[in-house]
């Protein structure tokens, strides 16, 4: 069982990872959450539906109770899809890079 002093390293990199990465996280998320509403206003959705389905769409988990059925709303969806994953991967590099930094203060080589 690895020492508690690892897990709050690793929070406390992640955290400060996010707090840098948050300028940009921000403006991901609000092209998400704004092409949702472009999305969400051809289809007819209302506004919590569109932001709903942008971010499920956004993290690829793709439920398929919503879907898009023009085909200019089929296309932001594949830029949502694109940020989304951009999105997911900033975090998973700032989960990778706390992971590291916090492994390498405990002495851990990798």
């Amino acid at each position: 069982m690895p020492p508690i002093g690892l897990t709050l390293r690793f929070l406390a990199e992640f955290g400060r990872g996010i707090w840098l990465a948050s300028p940009l996280l921000l403006c991901l998320a609000i092209i998400i959450a704004l092409l949702g509403q472009i999305v969400g206003r051809q289809e007819g959705w209302r506004p919590f539906e569109s932001i709903y389905w942008a971010f499920v769409t956004g993290t690829t988990v793709g439920y398929g109770d919503m879907r898009p059925t023009r085909k200019s709303s089929r296309i932001i969806a594949i830029i949502v899809a694109l940020t989304g994953l951009t999105f997911t991967g900033i975090l998973i590099a700032l989960a990778v890079f706390a992971a590291s930094a916090a492994l390498q203060a405990y002495g851990v080589q990798g």
